[in-house]
């Protein structure tokens, strides 16, 4: 009876400190916006069961991932025997074979995933202390991150030894040897000869008290995602990769726009904070942070949790007014430099290698949107970029009115001479296909490319503006809103149903943010197109290249659209030899332009494009090949500051296919 008592102590003060842990966490994230994140519950569970259950980000790397994997499928199948454990407490004589046939398999799967996570524990430890994973160089791994999960490895490590101990005095005492249990049933003799019921006893409370102080300790611990991962995967936003949340510019009771502070991030936004697990895989994979930039998006992320942890409880408490200093203090400056958020390209790495399905991107985007529209500070460069396309609507100090010179000596025709009829799409030139000379070339090959296929097209001309992406990246919503309802209505107005867009921020603002407001149109990257086009007949290939090429993935049609395979195969319809760098497709890297990247200068660190460009020229290919008017231009000036120009030339995609069908 005693042990009884005490046990029931100790189960309802923990499950209390616990519950008491979860209602302030709770609470913390109430603080922040709403966002409905409950539509679609079939593709939410789905997500939940591939992503959280299945492990499948994990695994993108696979010696880390397999560990993981065994033991977060270790830990949820040895829940059971911390079940029996608590069982035992007020029935002595219970055990799980009371289940009658499903005892065998459970208990064999118990035993299995026991030792399979006890190893798995100890090559962890082993490679925390000794050989730190690459992502962590240049971080400090030795003090809370190291230690956090020194013990963290130890408890569990400890709850899987006094699992075994437990198993095996029980079965020496009883005298009932169960083959189920294969390991357990081994160790029982070392307790037949000796006292048994100490030894039960022993193991039992130890492994009751570490399981319920790994309980206690887990909401504070960086293990909270152990916690807060199947939710926060559940919750993942299912809007278009592409698109970005838009600002109620018209709020009359909005005090600012864009996030200062965390009330002015979303509830899901502080759970990303609460969920980062600290791995470092977005920070490795981020273009900014490679090359020595100060963006982190792990950083990011923790610095929302310790700014939610600071004043999330005062602000629930209601105990603000006694706490000036602490609400004196705000995310973005006391936390997160402003410096950080204009290093991000949105190349979207980060949310690709994220575990636990992170929104770093749109959190930074959303300060970002602050310091524009609340504060006007950013980037002097931004200033003429934003007055360029306020005036000329394209980010260049080029005349709207110059914008049909690519076309010259081109039976080009525009919508307002064809008024929309017999055409089978509009070809979206851009702001870079008008005015940048290099990519003019690409334009002028596009019109002969579809002219070969028989596809009648139309452009705007100067009706055409800027489709918003620069502006809204770089935090301008108001601008961003302004061009793009512009172009809605121009579209609208012609009846506009199928659009090719050759740039891929183009192609992704048209696809996947036109839509909020009211722009809905099929919109394809001419690489898709030109795809369907070779695989019809339409096009066809007369002779081959036979060079050696290697592609660059453009962030916008790669991760933001998963189009990775159609630059790819008109590289083979027209006979290249295609070869792939280290990194590529989902694991991409970026060329630095992205975010408005392509408008600021990089002040600090290695360049991004410089980075790419020597991964690239490490294969020794002839050829560069995009599917981006950004990435070739920062591709081209990699080559020239490798003094590689005269030896490799970038080209895109479209002008490979157009020569081998000369």
């Amino acid at each position: 009876m005693a042990q009884i008592i005490v046990f029931g102590i100790v189960l309802v003060a923990s499950l209390a400190f616990f519950a008491r842990s979860c209602s302030r966490l709770i609470q913390c994230l109430a603080l922040g916006k709403k966002d409905d994140r409950f539509d679609h519950l079939g593709t939410r569970i789905k997500n939940v069961l591939v992503v959280a259950f299945g492990q499948t980000k994990l695994l993108r790397e696979p010696f880390a991932g397999l560990m993981h994997v065994f033991i977060f499928w270790g830990f949820i199948i040895l829940l059971t025997a911390v079940l029996e454990a608590i069982l035992e407490a007020f029935v002595p004589s219970f055990t799980l074979g009371t289940l009658g046939p499903i005892f065998p398999p459970l208990a064999v799967l118990q035993e299995l995933l026991g030792v399979l996570v006890a190893i798995c524990c100890l090559v962890a430890l082993a490679r925390w202390h000794c050989a730190p994973p690459k992502r962590y160089f240049g971080r400090e791994v030795t003090g809370r991150v190291r230690k956090d999960a020194t013990l963290i490895l130890t408890l569990i490590l400890i709850i899987i030894i006094s699992m075994f101990g437990t198993n095996a005095a029980r079965m020496a005492l009883s005298g009932q040897l169960s083959g189920a249990r294969f390991l357990s049933v081994r160790l029982a003799p070392l307790f037949a000869h000796t006292e048994g019921e100490f030894w039960y006893q022993f193991f039992w409370w130890i492994h009751i008290l570490v399981v319920f102080g790994f309980l206690t300790y887990l909401p504070h611990s960086k293990h909270l995602h152990v916690l807060t991962s199947v939710p926060n995967v559940f919750f993942a936003s299912l809007a278009p990769r592409g698109r970005l949340g838009k600002l109620d510019l018209e709020d009359e009771n909005a005090e600012k726009f864009g996030a200062e502070d965390i009330r002015d991030l979303t509830w899901k936004q502080l759970l990303d904070g609460f969920t980062c697990t600290d791995c470092g895989r977005c920070a490795a994979a981020c273009p900014a942070n490679s090359t020595g930039k100060a963006l982190s998006p792990r950083k990011i992320m923790m610095n929302i949790r310790e700014r939610t942890a600071e004043i999330g409880p005062v602000l629930c408490a209601g105990a603000a007014g006694n706490h000036q200093e602490l609400l004196a203090h705000r995310l973005l400056g006391n936390f997160v430099a402003e410096q950080e958020l204009w290093d991000c390209t949105t190349c979207r790495a980060c949310m690709e290698e994220c575990p636990v399905s992170i929104e770093h991107i749109p959190a930074i985007l959303d300060m970002r949107r602050f310091l524009v529209l609340s504060e006007s500070r950013f980037p002097a460069e931004l200033a003429g970029t934003f007055k360029n396309l306020e005036t000329n609507f394209n980010p260049w100090p080029f005349s709207y009115e110059s914008r049909m010179d690519w076309a010259q000596g081109l039976d080009v025709k525009t919508m307002a001479e064809t008024h929309g009829e017999g055409i089978d799409l509009l070809y979206w030139v851009g702001c870079a296909g008008s005015y940048d000379q290099r990519y003019q070339k690409v334009s002028r090959g596009m019109v002969k490319l579809l002219n070969a296929a028989g596809i009648r097209f139309a452009v705007l001309g100067l009706e055409e503006k800027c489709n918003g992406d620069p502006a809204r990246r770089a935090g301008n919503e108001y601008l961003a809103q302004m061009l793009i309802t512009e172009n809605v209505d121009t579209l609208n107005r012609y009846q506009v149903r199928k659009i090719v867009a050759t740039c891929p921020h183009c192609y992704n603002t048209l696809k996947n943010e036109f839509p909020q407001f009211g722009g809905n149109f099929e919109v394809v990257h001419h690489t898709e197109l030109l795809q369907d086009l070779v695989k019809s007949g339409r096009l066809r290939v007369s002779k081959k290249i036979r060079e050696r090429v290697t592609f660059h993935d453009s962030c916008y049609i790669g991760r933001y659209n998963d189009n990775y395979e159609a630059p790819r195969n008109l590289l083979g319809a027209a006979g290249a030899q295609v070869v792939e760098m280290e990194r590529s497709r989902d694991k991409g890297f970026c060329c630095g332009a992205g975010g408005a990247r392509m408008f600021m200068e990089e002040r600090e660190g290695k360049r991004v494009n410089v980075e790419r460009t020597e991964e690239a020229l490490k294969l020794n290919p002839k050829e560069i090949a995009t599917a981006c008017p950004f990435c070739m231009t920062m591709l081209i000036d990699g080559l020239k500051a490798k003094d590689a120009d005269e030896r490799v030339r970038v080209r895109d995609v479209a002008e490979v296919l157009a020569d081998a069908l000369i």
